[in-house]
């Protein structure tokens, strides 16, 4: 990289949260787009075609995992620092949402309530559509005291609900967010896509990707983010872990009118895949694994007589090694979108459809 254009953030080159804030915006995406690339070149899937990188843009982050700590009666909060568990005290941030970034000054007021002195915290927080859903993660448990600040602090700093410890201490309102026309109230930090608008780009690449099929399975489906969209169009079966999410998914189908039949089944995918015999009455499947991908269950996919299989993925490396074995097993990778959800780092989202003749 020859050239550099001036970091739109004073914390640039301290925070670890951007990597490339100085990289011209052409070198940017082919940099982005080129991890897709690689990856697929070292699976032996040089030939695919890699589309230009679909951009989400700054201030579309709606959830962050915040650090804190009180030393000398003064609250620290914000990201670690580079290869380092030293809290840069964040006072601006391009990345995460407006709303989120004014969260930051509120929550230092709770917190220097709720802290001791050196004690340190972990904040998980979602921008959900009717307020902040706000984790804690420390090494206290919390008392009567805790909710007593944590439930006057909640009104103001519009939080809708405050977990700990897997337990619920302050409860406003639920938090929900919208797939399509579903509302889908969130268990605690369940998985959700990073920012909406790439959210609402991955929807309409899946739907897409699925072409005309009547019955669909989605596979590490959580709380529905391709399922709920999906059964506008077709009869969705969802498969996860996460019983919690699922409860939400069947709850959110069951609330909206006009939906196609949506069931749901609680499995473990990476001990247990969907085998072929069980994918012969479903037309397509479409899966959205995590980082380390599906490697079981994309070797099952591969044998399957389905017509079309769309492929979400948070690891080209990962993705690529899975494709390979969808490749193998006969089907036609097709068009792979990278999307910067993960802005001025080294993550990068991307979506694949693959498809072959109905046997």
């Amino acid at each position: 990289m020859n050239a550099h254009v001036q970091p739109v953030c004073r914390h640039f080159g301290t925070c670890g949260g951007c990597t490339w804030q100085d990289m011209p915006p052409r070198e940017y995406a082919a940099f982005k787009r080129g991890l897709v690339v690689d990856a697929l070149t070292q699976h032996g899937l040089a030939d695919a075609t890699v589309a230009e990188l679909a951009e989400t843009g700054p201030a579309t982050r709606r959830r962050a995992v915040f650090k804190a700590t009180k030393e000398g009666g003064v609250v620290r909060l914000g990201f670690y620092a580079a290869r380092s568990h030293t809290i840069v005290d964040m006072e601006e941030c391009h990345v995460l949402t407006a709303a989120l970034v004014r969260l930051v000054t509120g929550l230092r007021g709770m917190l220097a309530e709720l802290l001791h002195e050196r004690e340190s915290a972990e904040l998980h927080v979602t921008e959900a559509v009717n307020g902040f859903d706000l984790s804690w993660h420390g090494k206290r448990k919390p008392d009567a005291l805790f909710a007593a600040v944590v439930a006057r602090w909640a009104q103001k700093l519009g939080l809708a609900r405050i977990t700990a410890a897997g337990e619920a201490v302050i409860v406003l309102r639920e938090p929900y967010v919208t797939f399509s026309a579903a509302q889908v109230h969130l268990p605690p930090e369940v998985f959700l896509q990073a920012s909406h608008e790439g959210e609402s780009i991955l929807q309409t690449l899946v739907l897409a990707g699925i072409g005309r099929s009547k019955h669909v399975i989605d596979l590490f489906a959580g709380v529905g983010t391709f399922a709920l969209p999906l059964a506008g169009v077709a009869r969705v079966h969802a498969v996860d872990s996460d019983s919690a999410a699922l409860d939400a998914l069947l709850a959110a189908a069951r609330a909206t009118q006009k939906l196609k039949p949506v069931t749901v089944e609680k499995r473990d995918l990476f001990k247990l895949p969907v085998a072929d015999a069980e994918l012969r009455r479903f037309d397509a499947a479409v899966l959205d694994p995590p980082r380390t991908g599906a490697s079981a269950q994309a070797k099952s996919l591969a044998k399957s007589s389905l017509s079309r299989i769309v492929y979400v993925s948070c690891n080209p490396q990962s993705f690529a090694r899975d494709a390979r074995s969808l490749t193998d097993g006969g089907y036609r990778m097709g068009t792979v979108t990278p999307i910067d959800q993960f802005l001025w780092s080294s993550h990068i989202e991307l979506v694949a459809a693959f498809s072959r003749d109905r046997t």
